[in-house]
């Protein structure tokens, strides 16, 4: 099992990065809440978790470990793969996430791109009780602004790479930006991706 990478920052994309150490580039998916905490850095640590498929191994990789724990808790659950558990920490950080599942917010949870009302019930049953003797603190630092276009087309790119449609991305991307021009990238996927 790979616990932690610490490398090279070489690649960062609101939905992976790629972290070079020992002369390797490692390929890691990654949630809206960790490209938030890595996006300024040159070299970074990242706790990870290897998912070994028939067809593929693949790296996931976060900033905090209470992310991590958050991620391997969703897992656990019947239904909710290891993609699935990226979305959920994209559209929601660990703290919102824990707050919607104590307080039994099933249309929060439905609220993220792919998961039902069946899903979002069983998230809350199998995780409620852990989560109340837990307590998850959000540590999100805000980003800094960049032009409207550039945030816009990392924004598209993370949305089709999530699995919406172009058409759909891009008219929800437009809304939430005549509505509001001064947010952040993680700010807009996770309105868009709220959107659905």
């Amino acid at each position: 099992m790979i616990t932690y990478i610490t490398g090279k920052l070489v690649f960062k994309d609101p939905t992976h990065v790629i972290i070079e150490t020992g002369g390797i580039g490692y390929h890691i998916k990654i949630s809206l809440t960790t490209f938030s905490a890595v996006k300024d850095a040159e070299n970074c640590k990242l706790h990870t978790y290897l998912s070994i498929k028939e067809d593929a191994h693949t790296l996931y990789g976060f900033s905090e470990n209470s992310e991590k724990k958050v991620f391997m808790d969703l897992i656990s659950i019947s239904g909710v793969g290891p993609n699935t558990a990226i979305m959920v920490l994209s559209s929601l950080s660990a703290g919102e996430l824990q707050q919607a599942i104590v307080n039994e917010d099933v249309r929060t949870i439905q609220g993220v791109k792919g998961i039902g009302a069946k899903t979002a019930q069983r998230i809350i049953l199998e995780l409620k009780d852990k989560f109340k003797k837990d307590s998850l603190t959000d540590n999100i630092k805000l980003p800094s602004h960049s032009s409207h276009n550039t945030i816009r087309n990392e924004a598209l790119s993370a949305l089709i790479t999530l699995g919406i449609p172009r058409s759909a991305a891009e008219k929800n991307i437009d809304t939430i930006i005549k509505r509001d021009s001064n947010l952040t990238l993680e700010q807009l996927i996770k309105q868009a991706l709220k959107m659905g």
